[in-house]
């Protein structure tokens, strides 16, 4: 009752009593002290315990004492003078760039892939209030306890079975780019087996804590190599038909390449590797290097289910990049002679690339299926989770879209006044999705979404934008005897 007599006092005695008044009733009320405890600040982020958790899973993998990264950031020591570095790096997201290295574009498309280290919104948030802050330790308590990270030469898919180096060659400092073909190289197998995994690694004398060219693939001398594998015949010649190009194309930077578990790649027995088209470009010093394979096997008597294969879904001659502009677009079509498993979405540009998107034509409908930017410095492939890997018919349509960046903004470009082409160099441009897939047949195209449907416990009005005919029912089973005419 106090208040409401003062309140009206207030109203009576005039506009110049009022806000004194009126101010000295808000205070209290504003603060609720009768009511409500006041709000705790924000804990501060700090380095031991909110920071390091991350650099744990998508940093030091690279950023550790003899990888490919430039600086290690394991100890708050190492990475303090590094941090606004790591806080613009990680704001640019999916960018050229970005770090970690993984440009997948969170707002479209499917979001679910195997080995994905990219940071959520409030980590990269968070590491953003630790720098503005003044990149407090912390407490020492919270750290968490040092990774036991493998010896610098270890695999990530884990010891291969079979290891075998190519040709070892000399880059000179500042030689132009060069591509072409080397020598074979013989695999020690003597006996055919399925390849469960694959992983190639460039192995060169630039020492760990050097500095490599500002350049596209800095410390390394192989930008990409088209390899295969066949069987010589007696006079060291290829045979006719080998199938070449039949293994996933190794670039600077790029991930390895683990095959569905139904899906091995056959490794003939007394093989070679063959180096159909090898691509070195300098890295501003000379490098003595080698490429290393390393091949995980299934076991013996291992026989795959369905058929493995390489999409190479793209256009590699027929590129019109005019200079001095930004958003530049690329298009290219597949139709699917069969469905298909997309198990991998794998983008290919040169340094004009910016960015690529992958879709799906069925019908009248079009759907996203992924969008990447695209750094020319640490290519990438990404690997669909197994119950996201896009489940598409015969008929469907496949189409990228490349966006094409020939500005001074594109720090990959020597000069954004020339007109870009097609070409091998790497200031030339391709436009490729190397992408793996499964061709299937329609049972086990069938068998795929009715598994589908079963693991991600597919409701009536459900729409997975990987599985477009997962919500359409099955077609009868045909009998032996309705089969036959009548």
């Amino acid at each position: 009752m106090e208040r409401t007599q003062r309140f009206g006092w207030s109203l009576a005695t005039g506009v110049a009593v009022l806000a004194p008044v009126v101010v000295a009733l808000v205070t209290p009320l504003g603060l609720g002290a009768e009511q409500a405890a006041p709000a705790s600040p924000a804990p501060a982020v700090t380095f031991t315990r909110d920071i390091a958790p991350i650099l744990q899973r998508s940093c030091q993998n690279c950023h550790r004492p003899n990888q490919v990264a430039p600086m290690s950031l394991i100890t708050y020591e190492e990475v303090r003078p590094w941090a606004r570095a790591i806080r613009q790096r990680t704001s640019i997201r999916d960018k050229a760039g970005a770090m970690p290295p993984w440009y997948i574009e969170k707002n479209i498309g499917i979001q679910t892939y195997k080995h994905d280290p990219s940071l959520s919104d409030e980590e990269v948030a968070k590491i953003a209030q630790w720098v503005e802050s003044g990149a407090p330790r912390g407490n020492a308590a919270d750290m968490p306890a040092p990774l036991q990270w493998p010896d610098e030469t270890a695999w990530s898919i884990g010891e291969p079975d079979l290891i075998v180096d190519g040709p070892e060659i000399v880059v000179k400092a500042n030689t132009p780019d060069w591509w072409g073909e080397l020598e074979p190289v013989k695999v020690p197998l003597d006996e055919d087996r399925y390849v469960a995994a694959v992983e190639v690694k460039e192995v060169n004398d630039v020492p760990n804590d050097a500095q490599g060219r500002a350049t596209v693939g800095q410390r390394y001398v192989y930008h990409h190599l088209i390899w295969s594998t066949a069987v010589l015949e007696e006079g060291g010649e290829l045979p006719e038909s080998t199938g070449l190009g039949g293994w996933p194309v190794h670039e600077v930077g790029r991930n390895a390449d683990i095959f569905d578990p139904r899906a091995g790649r056959l490794l003939r027995a007394n093989s070679n590797i063959i180096y159909e088209s090898t691509h070195l470009h300098s890295n501003g010093r000379d490098t003595k290097s080698r490429l290393r394979f390393g091949f995980k096997l299934h076991p013996k008597g291992y026989k795959p289910e369905y058929r493995s294969t390489l999409r190479a879904l793209g256009n590699g001659l027929d590129i019109d990049i005019k200079p001095g502009e930004a958003n530049q677009q690329l298009h290219a079509y597949l139709v699917l002679e069969r469905p298909m498993k997309v198990v991998t979405f794998e983008p290919h540009l040169h340094a004009p690339g910016a960015r690529m998107c992958l879709e799906y034509i069925w019908g009248i409908n079009i759907q996203t299926l992924t969008c990447a930017g695209y750094d020319h410095n640490w290519v990438r492939q990404y690997e669909y989770d197994d119950d996201h890997a896009p489940l598409l018919p015969k008929g469907a349509i496949l189409h990228i879209t490349g966006y094409m960046d020939n500005t001074e903004k594109n720090k990959n470009i020597p000069d954004p006044r020339n007109w870009q082409g097609s070409g091998n160099r790497s200031i030339a441009n391709m436009f490729i999705d190397l992408g793996q897939s499964i061709a299937l047949t329609e049972d086990q195209f069938q068998e795929e979404m009715a598994l589908r449907r079963e693991r991600r416990k597919m409701k009536k009005n459900d729409y997975f934008i990987d599985c477009p005919l997962c919500g359409v029912p099955p077609p009868p089973k045909v009998t032996t005897s309705e089969r036959q005419p009548q």
